[in-house]
């Protein structure tokens, strides 16, 4: 009997992969868990997972709940840095701590402008990257929301926001005590210097300051003093200890165009006591040192102090004073080439700019480096500003109004332009009423909803369009409705036409 044997052959092994190969895939596959649980624990900082957070960080600028707070979680920040490990520990070592534990069931709320040096200046946005960083190990590009400004033609190399986003960010960080965050902000920061406008290096020296970035520092200072901005905006900006600095240096360097430099001791004082006036403002006061000395607002450049620092109200009876009278140039220009509009702008204050409008200022004028007053104030807004969600009864953003006044006042401008060029035509073809009738009616309905809904809005842009004073608009009573309803017989078409076209401008002016 044959023995039957069955041989089992094996089929060849796959190739084994080589050692360079395997510790790739590995690596790439590390690359992916880590990239993940990056993208994961991301998430815990956006708003929607508020409730998953056992502890608040509240920003300084206020506002509803869910801008003015951030939601953490203590156990990540204090693995991740040691500020936060020690700031907790204190906290539950504190024997007053410990005896309010149960009336704090609550998340504790740590207090930005109490936690850090510099926190009342960080922004959300800035304060998210930067713990955005604890929580994942990467730093994210800035929103563009945030960092960008609404000037179309801006490189946006070094604008304003910008400037502002990593300004925050480096407060942030330096507060935090994230070195390698601090060291790369600092380059970034010392980039905008060499490019950027010498008013907006002004954050850059008071962030240099208080966190103690010596380097940045000394190169924003060798900036701004090389520069031609005069000493008195230096001195109202600058730390102390940063202007000292920077007068020294312009003493050395001969471009010190301070008061002993330009003016005589005698003139020098008189302008400041008129300037101190304007920050206690007493504005009787300035009217006094007025009428006794041969100083006017012009030779003090008081307009201007006022635009920059006073409140609207001062400024508003500043240009009402006697002395004054019709003979105050609201278009001159300080030694650094800047209007008292351009410098509102900067502050951006919708009040400040309509009082210097209705007084004549132009805003066409334009600075020595050919920016005019709406090219400033939009270079100083970000996106998120002017793309805020406008809701029933609540005020825009001042950035936004004071684009929407400038833009008004634009507007209007060139729409007297063009009536004086259409004037005898306009005339002597009178308008129809049946043409105008609907017109008139769907302006003057919305003119009435953007009272009631958007009233503080609606209030400025009749200022620009001069409808606040007319009857039309002089309030929504029913006795001055009744008004509009009146018929002059002895009104002939000449006068019809005009009466028409003037009311027809103004609503457009406004809407």
């Amino acid at each position: 009997m044959e023995t039957s044997t069955v041989t089992y052959s094996s089929s060849s092994p796959p190739p084994s992969s080589s050692p360079p190969q395997q510790a790739e895939q590995a690596a790439d596959l590390d690359a992916v868990s880590l990239g993940r649980l990056s993208a994961n624990l991301e998430r815990l900082l956006d708003p929607a997972f508020l409730s998953c957070a056992d502890a608040n960080v509240v920003l300084a600028a206020g506002g509803d709940d869910a801008a003015a707070v951030v939601g953490v979680h203590r156990c990540i920040l204090a693995a991740r840095s040691s500020f936060f490990l020690d700031h907790f520990s204190n906290k539950l070592a504190d024997p007053a701590a410990a005896g309010e534990k149960e009336k704090e069931k609550e998340r504790p709320r740590l207090e930005l402008a109490d936690l850090v040096p510099g926190g009342r200046h960080i922004g959300r946005d800035a304060l998210v990257a930067v713990l955005g960083y604890l929580y994942t190990g990467r730093l994210k590009p800035p929103p563009r929301d945030s960092a960008v400004c609404v000037d179309e033609r801006c490189p946006h190399e070094a604008c304003r926001p910008a400037i502002d986003f990593v300004v925050e960010s480096t407060y942030a960080a330096s507060g935090f005590q994230i070195s390698e965050l601090v060291s790369l902000f600092q380059r970034r920061l010392s980039d905008f210097v060499n490019i950027a406008l010498v008013e907006d290096i002004v954050p850059i020296v008071h962030v240099a300051s208080t966190c103690q970035l010596h380097e940045l520092l000394s190169q924003c200072i060798q900036r701004v003093a090389g520069s031609s901005v005069d000493s008195r905006y230096l001195e109202k900006e600058l730390p102390d200890d940063a202007f000292a600095k920077v007068k020294e240096f312009r003493r050395y360097s001969l471009h010190d165009d301070s008061d002993e430099f330009i003016l005589d001791p005698e003139h020098a004082k008189k302008v400041r006591n008129i300037h101190k006036a304007l920050d206690c403002d007493d504005v009787d006061l300035v009217g006094l040192l007025l009428q006794e000395s041969a100083i006017t607002l012009d030779d003090a450049l008081a307009i201007h102090y006022a635009a920059a620092y006073c409140e609207p109200k001062v400024l508003a009876l500043l240009l009402k004073l006697d002395p004054a009278g019709d003979c105050v140039n609201v278009n001159l220009k300080n030694d650094s080439g800047y209007t008292p509009l351009h410098l509102a702008c900067m502050r951006r204050e919708p009040q400040i700019l309509l009082s210097l409008i209705e007084k004549g200022a132009s805003v066409v004028e334009r600075t020595q480096d050919g920016r005019d007053a709406l090219t400033i104030c939009k270079r100083l807004t970000t996106e998120k500003d002017c793309n805020k969600k406008l809701e029933k009864c609540k005020e825009r953003s001042k950035a936004y109004l004071c684009i929407d006044i400038l833009e008004q006042e634009i507007k209007r401008k060139s729409f007297i332009f063009e009536e004086l060029l259409s004037a005898e035509v306009s005339v002597a073809t009178p308008l129809l009423v049946d043409n105008f009738h609907m017109r008139l009616i769907n302006l003057e309905n919305r003119v009435a909803f953007a009272r009631i809904f958007f009233p503080s809005e609606a209030k400025l842009v009749m200022r620009i369009a001069q409808a606040d004073s007319t009857e039309e608009f002089a309030g929504l009573t029913s006795a001055n409705f009744s008004k509009l309803k009146e018929v002059d017989l002895n009104e002939t078409p000449t006068m019809q036409n005009k009466r028409l076209r003037e009311r027809l401008d103004a609503l457009t002016n406004f809407s």
